[in-house]
């Protein structure tokens, strides 16, 4: 499987590299699944919130850890901002209505509450720290997702 690695210096190329992902894939992404892994301020909620900028969204776009799902009904479809954070159990996830989701792009931060999203996945973008900012590491976990991480090889923060 391929992948990318960037060095982030800042927030702007955090929001860039996303709005790049977002250009690579399909016009039709329903039911792909975007894993967002990284401690705790590692820019996970900032990279889907340049997702869902570049998908078209203009509001504000609160963190999911209350809510754990926050909907976004957009022009090319609907996209889900999910939060496992405070899962305790995988079997939470039924009550959350998350089969259900497959209708639209699904970005879930903290999928590693619930290691059965693994084997569902297309692709996995792992955020941490490396000062003076952040490192991406984005891997195709998927054949579909293949594509669209090689496209995304020549990508470098501007």
């Amino acid at each position: 499987m391929t992948v990318v690695n960037r060095l982030l210096p800042d927030e702007r190329a955090t929001l860039g590299l996303a709005s790049r992902l977002v250009d690579a894939l399909p016009d039709d992404s329903r039911g792909w699944l975007l894993l967002l892994e990284g401690e705790l301020g590692a820019g996970k909620s900032t990279f889907a919130r340049g997702v869902l900028r570049a998908l078209g969204h203009r509001g504000p776009v609160p963190s999911p850890t209350y809510t754990l799902v926050e909907p976004y009904d957009l022009p090319g479809g609907a996209v889900y901002h999910v939060d496992l954070y405070r899962i305790a159990d995988p079997g939470e996830l039924r009550f959350l209505g998350f089969d259900e989701l497959d209708r639209g792009l699904r970005l879930i931060e903290w999928p590693e509450r619930v290691p059965e999203l693994a084997a569902l996945a297309d692709i996995r973008i792992a955020l941490g720290y490396e000062p003076p900012g952040r490192r991406a590491a984005i891997k195709s976990v998927s054949p579909r997702g293949e594509p669209v991480v090689a496209s995304m090889a020549g990508w470098q923060p501007t």
